[in-house]
């Protein structure tokens, strides 16, 4: 489990790496973000997906981004493209680890030790990747362990539609509403994301539990 743990904190700083080069260059305010966006005109949608999947990269201002979309777009539309960018970058984090990955995994862990973090993923790696959603930095980190422990592509797509959706709609949401009620968009993003995760984890459950069950 020790030499887990420094696989995740060498994740953590390879990717902490962009935002001590380059984060001051990043770093958007909500109105400063939709300025950006404005400037791509009729393609501020995929310009914005862009910058979400580029997120895996570069320390973009993820939140920042999807307010805007949820300023300029409404907070459905605004927060569908927001959902599909974050998406996209976390599945496209798991897909590169787990195709590339294996050979640092077998460098730094003992088969017992991998057997380990596949057993965690496979067991919690739903609730994990989903919850990390909603992070600074661990997002990009979770979802590359995924791949390395080789969760499966189901499991970790549905996790991260759970994960990204109702966090992507509370930021486009907190956009849209933000101009004309500030107060109001403060209160639904500290009140959102515990509301909508009583309502997910009851059927995040079902569905992983019924998955353990069926491999036993």
């Amino acid at each position: 489990m020790r030499r887990m743990m420094i696989l995740f904190i060498a994740l953590t700083i390879a990717f902490l790496i962009p935002f001590l080069i380059w984060g001051h260059a990043w770093e958007w305010s909500t109105d400063q973000a939709l300025q950006q966006l404005h400037r791509y005109g009729a393609l501020a949608a995929p310009m914005a997906f862009l910058l979400l999947v580029g997120d895996l990269f570069l320390p973009i201002p993820a939140t920042a981004v999807m307010a805007g979309l949820g300023w300029l777009y409404g907070p459905w539309l605004g927060g569908l493209v927001g959902a599909a960018g974050s998406f996209c970058s976390g599945f496209l984090a798991y897909a590169l680890c787990r195709r590339y990955g294996q050979k640092a995994v077998d460098a730094l862990l003992s088969k017992d030790e991998q057997t380990r973090g596949h057993q965690l993923f496979h067991d919690y790696g739903g609730w994990i990747l989903a919850l990390s959603r909603w992070l600074p930095l661990l997002p990009e980190v979770v979802a590359c362990m995924a791949g390395l422990f080789h969760m499966s592509a189901r499991s970790v797509a549905l996790a991260l539609l759970v994960g990204s959706a109702p966090m992507a709609l509370t930021f486009a949401w907190v956009g849209h509403l933000g101009e004309g009620n500030p107060t109001l968009s403060l209160l639904i993003s500290a009140l959102a994301p515990p509301i909508l995760w009583w309502l997910i984890g009851k059927r995040l459950t079902r569905i992983y539990g019924t998955e353990r069950k069926s491999t036993l």
